[in-house]
């Protein structure tokens, strides 16, 4: 032991003490919750009890499953730590939220966000004390140590299970990783101590932390590499694949400029975390992207060899066959075979009434105009391609959407119209009214404020509202085959410099959708030479398909694309220009017999001023990483502070 030995936090012990156990009147109904220990009258539960019986173990790491990462927001305190509805995608260049109670607006976009945000609120990014992570962490753990107790449970089972608790525990550590950089690596379960030593890790001790529990996960042979046809019920379970795939996902990141370059991402103090190599590697390290396109080698020749997984593909070459096959991919659980780890929040389990997704509330306010609202950007808008694959252009007089206004006529990439609602696309019983003073928006555009307050609305996810999400489950896409070819496009890339391989790994994404060859479509690009402008192509590409899905923002902070957080971002102003001025068009009533329905437009980009980004007149490198909180820090048991937060 060294003098780093010093008191943890009330939060850490508690976390690592021990995970929930509630039964009511017998032991046949022991349930889990989030207390330590707790027994119901006249009912002892103790680690005896849950390992004492199959079923019991069984559903505690079940009960640990419910603690994994989920991306959207969710009804206030479901999920302790959600930036009160806010997501991270609204802190990229694709999205932007005029809701001015949560904590993007309050926090990130005002530019107040401190360090001391992470002892006194729930408005933060990621809490390093929020969000489930270490409670799911030590509760793995708990089942690791404890499984091999269970005596009617075969040997198989436990081997498999444990491999599953070792998935849960990297996961959840990459979930802290790409917000805070190096960790402290708990190993096992702790008893209740007056002290611990537990120092911060580099940030290459916790990529291989992870990395390894991910290769003991994916080289335990009671675990499968797909669940097949199995129930329902085992939807969302880890396997070999999760495993695989998850490890090139955390080596991509790792990989990345923010971490692996020859100069630390901020040189503002404190410093302690550079100079402790918690925040970087110490220089450029050309084998980390060796390493991540060799587990991409090796995923996909697992893949070749085992099968199940693939891409969602088109019952029919059109756009209505590319759009259900893209909405499947990402918004379905059931039978969908792209999907490598998906989560969801059980408690609520599916969508019935208004109030149990708070991401519907932002986005309806069921029935009511909410301030606010999450938004596409015109940045955004223009990054999808013709349907053909071909770079899309805006013009002020052409419609970008469709041909005469005419959502039978949809000309662009399939992926835009599942992502966001476009004016004059079908919308329930209608074409989408978005120019000002339509039906859809009256004047949310013209003031920048509500849930078109871009000119678009929010689709993804959301879908037509309410209604068209009855009786599903919002499950989180975390990991899909689509992501998959898109890390291996970028691994051939940095490591091979075989611009064509990686094209080719594009062109498989692309091609689920309709669009063409991405270096035929682009010649003026030179993508087959010019590496630059190939990566920029990858990450658009990674936008367009994996939009919301907590990609890019992360894209912008792992290649420290300060360029992009300082870009102004835009709406789009639509405006009828047929005659019939602003006005809504409403079929057989109204202004109809006079005006036809409208096909011509005009269009009109304008800043996004309510509200502006403070990033955009000040940006700080030190927002790439979150602060640590200084109560935890202030403990003095081994956590140094991030550059830039004091």
């Amino acid at each position: 032991m060294n003098n780093m030995m010093k008191h943890l936090s009330k939060w850490f012990i508690t976390a690592f003490a021990g995970v929930a156990l509630f039964s009511s009147s017998c032991v046949d109904q022991v349930k889990f919750g989030d207390g330590f220990l707790e027994k119901a009258p006249g009912v002892a539960v103790t680690q005896d009890t849950i390992f004492g019986k199959a079923t019991y173990a069984r559903a505690f790491l079940w009960d640990t499953y419910s603690k994994l990462y989920y991306g959207l927001p969710v009804y206030w305190n479901a999920v302790e730590g959600k930036m009160n509805t806010g997501i991270f995608e609204m802190m990229s260049d694709c999205w932007h939220s005029h809701t001015d109670w949560n904590g993007v607006n309050r926090k990130y976009y005002s530019g107040s966000y401190k360090a001391g945000d992470e002892d006194s609120g729930d408005d933060t990014r990621f809490g390093y004390t929020k969000e489930n992570c270490w409670e799911a962490i030590r509760a793995a753990w708990l089942f690791i140590e404890n499984v091999d107790k269970v005596p009617d449970m075969e040997e198989a089972e436990k081997k498999r299970l444990i491999a599953e608790a070792k998935v849960i525990v990297a996961s959840r550590y990459f979930d802290l990783f790409r917000h805070l950089g190096g960790l402290p690596l708990i190993k096992e379960t702790y008893d209740i101590q007056p002290s611990y030593e537990l120092p911060r890790a580099t940030v290459e001790e916790t990529v291989n932390y992870m990395v390894n529990l991910l290769d003991e996960a994916a080289a335990t042979p009671q675990l499968p590499w797909d669940l097949g046809t199995d129930d329902m019920n085992w939807q969302g379970r880890f396997t070999k694949a999760s495993a695989m795939g998850l490890k090139c996902k955390i080596l991509l990141f790792a990989a990345s400029p923010l971490f692996n370059d020859d100069v630390p991402y901020c040189t503002e103090s404190p410093q302690d975390a550079v100079t402790n190599h918690q925040v970087w590697y110490g220089a450029y390290k050309p084998e980390l992207w060796e390493q991540c396109w060799q587990a991409c080698v090796d995923f996909f020749a697992e893949l070749e060899s085992k099968g199940y997984y693939e891409l969602t593909q088109a019952t029919e070459a059109t756009i209505k066959g590319y759009r259900n096959a893209y909405n499947k991919a990402y918004f379905t659980r059931e039978n969908n075979k792209e999907l490598l780890i998906s989560t969801h929040v059980s408690r609520f389990g599916k969508f019935n009434s208004w109030d149990e997704w708070q991401y519907i509330f932002v986005n309806s306010g069921n029935g009511t105009v909410i301030t606010g609202g999450l938004t596409p950007t015109l940045e955004f808008m223009e990054m999808f391609p013709m349907s053909d694959g071909n770079p899309f252009r805006l013009d002020n007089t052409t419609n970008p959407f469709y041909t005469d206004n005419d959502y039978n006529k949809p000309i662009r990439d399939p992926r835009l119209y599942e992502t966001m609602l476009v004016n004059g696309t079908q919308f329930g019983d209608h074409a989408a009214e978005l120019w000002i003073g339509g039906r859809d928006n009256v004047n949310d555009t013209e003031k920048e404020t509500g849930k078109y307050a871009t000119g678009f609305g929010c689709y993804k996810f959301y879908k037509e509202g309410i209604n068209s999400l009855k009786d599903k489950y919002l499950q989180w896409p975390y990991l899909r085959l689509a992501e998959m070819y898109l890390i291996y496009a970028e691994a051939l890339l940095q490591h091979k410099h075989d611009l064509t391989g990686a094209i080719e790994q594009v062109n498989k994404v692309r091609a689920r959708v309709g669009l063409g060859d991405l270096a035929a479509c682009n010649p003026s690009k030179s993508l087959t030479t010019d590496s630059d402008a190939l990566l920029e192509e990858i990450l658009r590409e990674r936008a367009c398909e994996l939009g919301l899905e907590d990609v890019r923002l992360f894209d912008m902070i792992r290649y420290k694309r300060e360029d992009l957080f300082k870009k102004q971002l835009h709406g789009l102003k639509i405006y009828r220009n047929d005659g019939a001025g602003n006005t809504p068009w409403s079929g057989s009533t109204g202004n109809s017999s006079t005006y036809p329905k409208p096909t011509q437009f005009t269009y009109e980009a304008f800043p996004l001023v309510n509200p502006s980004r403070a990033w955009w007149s000040n940006f700080s490198p030190k927002w790439y990483l979150s602060a640590f909180p200084p109560s935890e820090v202030n403990k003095n048991y081994g956590l140094t502070q991030n550059p830039g937060w004091n």
